[in-house]
């Protein structure tokens, strides 16, 4: 049992190898496919990506089916992965020759036919990754661009994009309009309701049976002195 599980019947360096080729292959194949099958993931995408990876498992295995290939192969994608990420990290040529550059797909709320065109992105597909970005309106869209990664980046005209600076003075100035009527009204600022000027302590307040004319506290039928 236990030499099923761990004797292999290829090479440690044909498991490496076999890895390495199939990973590059489906880098090279990702590239050419365009930013688009990472932006817009279709069904059709989904079935070819099922397809594909169902494809090249025979490749990557081989006749092997044993834990230590398995491991063998997942340590050398995770290798591979880690150095690739840090070469793109250090370089930005090489990030530009895997990845690609970013492509500008609207200018000043026009969308560029060519660039739509190369990278096989439709306008339907333009017009749900504006609403993705809160935009409903491409004529307010300054430049929109996809990212190698495959998001799209909108930036909106000026005039349409209210800053952080923009929108604190318009809390600013609402906040002063408030205060100016709250003393237009006469309204306490906070808490009483009583006019201004008018003023009475706890032991001021008058018994509602007292006769008129009582001091404030005096036994009922009790009336001050005049």
């Amino acid at each position: 049992m236990w030499d099923s599980l761990f004797s292999m019947d290829v090479s440690v360096w044909e498991k490496v190898l076999r890895t390495v080729l199939l990973y590059v292959f489906l880098l090279v194949a990702l590239r050419l496919s365009g930013k688009r099958l990472m932006a817009q993931l279709t069904t059709f995408d989904f079935i070819l990506l099922l397809l594909v990876s169902n494809t090249v498992q025979n490749g990557l295995i081989g006749d092997d089916n044993t834990v230590s290939g398995a491991v063998i192969g997942a340590v050398v994608l995770f290798a591979l992965n880690g150095v690739l990420a840090y070469v793109l990290f250090r370089s930005r040529r090489a990030q530009n020759l895997v990845s690609g550059p970013a492509v500008e797909l609207v200018h000043d709320g026009e969308p560029d036919p060519d660039a739509l065109r190369r990278q096989r992105f439709t306008h339907a597909d333009l017009k749900i990754a504006l609403q993705d970005a809160g935009v409903t309106d491409i004529s307010t869209v300054k430049n929109a661009r996809l990212e190698p990664n495959g998001q799209v980046l909108v930036h909106l005209r000026p005039e349409h994009d209210p800053s952080t600076a923009d929108l604190l003075a318009a809390i600013d100035a609402l906040r002063d309009r408030v205060d100016a009527l709250t003393a237009a009204l006469g309204t306490p600022a906070a808490g009483g309701s009583a006019a201004p000027g008018a003023a009475s302590t706890p032991g001021e307040q008058r018994d509602p049976g007292a006769a008129p004319g009582a001091a404030p506290g005096a036994a009922p039928g009790e009336s001050t002195a005049q």
